[in-house]
């Protein structure tokens, strides 16, 4: 069965610490979503500490952060284990048809920015009875950070959310953006930009007659999410929502611009916002603007991930924070 591939990789590339305590201890944690089991991975709170739940980004994305299209970089588990160092738990999942949640007859690409809200509605319920926390935050990452919106507008009990290199307009602007910037894109970009505009209508494309890596980026199995995803408007899910929200971009982010986190801070005046120069997209620090240098942070789980991410998300969602 064909996986969604990462939409914003695919285009890009075609295109004060606190005192640390023991090495944080991780368990498997499974919920009951609506299509079947989801499975993840926990890092139970110190006393007194919060719990966050991290929402993987776009495509076949896993738990930990990897993807088979060529990010091994482990952003979300090096980030739990730096946030478990402090005490504050996470648990990060595998969604739903894929990995670990790959579920006898769950079709990973019959979803919709919904359906994983619904998914991690259920994660929030398994936080609660594995922890005994009341209270989750949600963490959201790229298109991860639309489904933390999205649930955070719906869901009773939360702390708060947090969105991560999110996008904050709407898909379809992203994607024509991440095309004309790379000039290798020019003898498709014609046709990619008419299929974009028919998927924002809500129409299917036919791929066939499409150059090849066309073909895979509008493939006809994924064709319905995207029509889903590009009718969302992050700004407004942002504008809605009631809890506490953190939004942190990235500097050196080549997916997702300064002026999306900038959106959505305009979006919700309440929101706190961390820009974190050096970041990348894989959470990662890389001074300067070699995109080979950056690109290279995708596939080096040794690099830990930007303690300006660390910092900004603990005093966030430690207690007393707010």
């Amino acid at each position: 069965m064909m996986m969604r591939k990462m939409l914003f990789t695919i285009v890009a590339a075609s295109l004060a610490a606190s005192t640390a305590i023991a090495a944080p201890t991780q368990e498997p944690l499974t919920a009951q979503g609506p299509a079947g089991t989801l499975a993840g991975t926990l890092i139970r709170p110190a006393d007194g500490q919060p719990v966050i739940l991290v929402i993987p980004g776009s495509g076949p994305t896993d738990r930990d952060g990897n993807n088979p299209l060529g990010v091994t970089a482990a952003p979300y588990r090096l980030l739990a284990e730096a946030l478990g160092a402090r005490g504050i738990g996470t648990l990060r999942i595998d969604k739903r048809g894929m990995f670990g949640s790959a579920a006898p007859g769950v079709d990973p690409n019959a979803v919709t920015i919904e359906r994983y809200a619904d998914d991690v509605a259920a994660w929030a319920d398994a936080a609660r009875k594995a922890t005994g926390r009341d209270c989750i935050w949600l963490l959201g990452h790229s298109e991860g950070g639309l489904v933390a919106l999205a649930a955070a507008r719906r869901m009773p009990g939360l702390c708060g959310a947090i969105t991560v290199a999110a996008p904050g307009r709407k898909l379809g602007d992203v994607m024509r953006e991440q095309l004309r910037a790379n000039p290798a894109n020019a003898p498709l970009l014609d046709a990619a930009l008419a299929a974009i505009a028919r998927l924002e209508a809500g129409e299917r494309v036919d791929v066939s007659a499409m150059p090849a890596p066309l073909q895979g980026l509008f493939a006809p199995p994924v064709q319905g999410f995207l029509i889903d995803l590009f009718g969302h408007d992050p700004a407004a899910l942002a504008a809605g929502v009631t809890v506490p929200l953190l939004v942190i971009q990235g500097g050196n982010d080549l997916q997702v611009a300064e002026a999306d986190g900038e959106t959505l801070r305009a979006a919700q005046r309440q929101a706190r916002y961390a820009l974190l120069p050096d970041m990348n997209h894989v959470l990662k620090d890389v001074p300067g603007k070699d995109r080979s240098a950056n690109l290279a942070a995708y596939g080096d789980p040794s690099r830990p991930v930007s303690p300006g991410l660390v910092d900004a998300i603990a005093g966030f969602v430690s207690p007393g924070a707010q």
